[in-house]
């Protein structure tokens, strides 16, 4: 296909692109770079797609590839280790969940998405290709470029590990009752939360979520420290607007001292 032709087709793919690379990260700066990094990967090898299967599955499989690869950098556990594991609880005769507690959670779209992200990526995209976006098996074989036995495999094991990770979430959220914020959604806002850079409502939330969360904390008196010693190191000009928000440090100094105690 050449690129002129792919720039028209484009626009209508992506739609299914992005709800693809939100399922494969809740970050939604990240999914919508990985979209637009799916575009210009195309577009540098148009010449590369010939039709043999739809330019959706074609999009959809440069954009898996990039997502795996990504995942591979940010060193995740590996995938193999994480499946043989659940099958092996899942072999267990002794093993069970609550299932009203798990379709429950999964009818709830924050638990939903916060179990999904707990799966490896490989495992992750079999469930929402093939149960969200409706590819068969044998074209999910085809996306990631496996064998049709591997992609019913990972499905399996998806699913596996979705409804575990659902009925783990219980145990999860039981210390973060009443807490705003699960706890990815308040760290990837940290950021900006230390910069002065959100409003004021979700300033809140995750104040609140730091006040009441029991692993957060020491990772926020983390980031507060190293930025304190990157500051005191350096002599270029600060940013007046990073300042450490004093309720901040209140709540991490008293967060800190009970985690050391303990």
């Amino acid at each position: 296909m050449d690129v002129a032709e792919l720039r028209r087709r484009i626009p209508a793919e992506v739609p299914g692109l992005l709800r693809f690379a939100r399922s494969l990260t809740r970050d939604p700066q990240q999914a919508e770079d990985l979209v637009q990094d799916t575009v210009a990967r195309a577009l540098e090898r148009a010449g590369g797609f010939r039709g043999e299967s739809s330019l959706a599955t074609w999009l959809h499989r440069i954009l898996h590839h990039l997502a795996v690869d990504a995942s591979r950098r940010r060193h995740e556990v590996p995938s193999d280790d994480l499946g043989d594991r659940v099958e092996a609880l899942w072999r267990d005769d002794a093993y069970t969940v609550d299932a009203a507690e798990v379709v429950t959670r999964a009818e709830t779209r924050a638990e939903l998405e916060d179990a999904l992200i707990r799966l490896p990526v490989i495992y992750r995209a079999a469930v929402v290709l093939h149960d969200v976006e409706g590819f068969t098996v044998a074209e999910i074989a085809e996306l990631v470029g496996v064998a049709l036995p591997a992609a019913k495999q990972r499905l399996r094991r998806g699913r596996m590990m979705l409804v575990s990770a659902l009925a783990a979430g219980a145990d999860r959220r039981a210390g973060l009752d009443g807490v705003p914020l699960v706890c990815w959604d308040a760290r990837r806002h940290v950021s900006d939360y230390l910069d002065g850079r959100l409003d004021a409502d979700l300033a809140g939330r995750l104040e609140r979520h730091l006040a009441g969360c029991p692993t957060c904390p020491p990772l926020y008196a983390s980031l507060v420290g190293v930025l304190g010693a990157l500051g005191r190191s350096g002599t270029t000009r600060r940013d007046p607007d990073s300042v450490v928000p004093d309720i901040l440090v209140r709540a991490i100094s008293g967060r800190s001292r009970a985690t050391d105690t303990s």
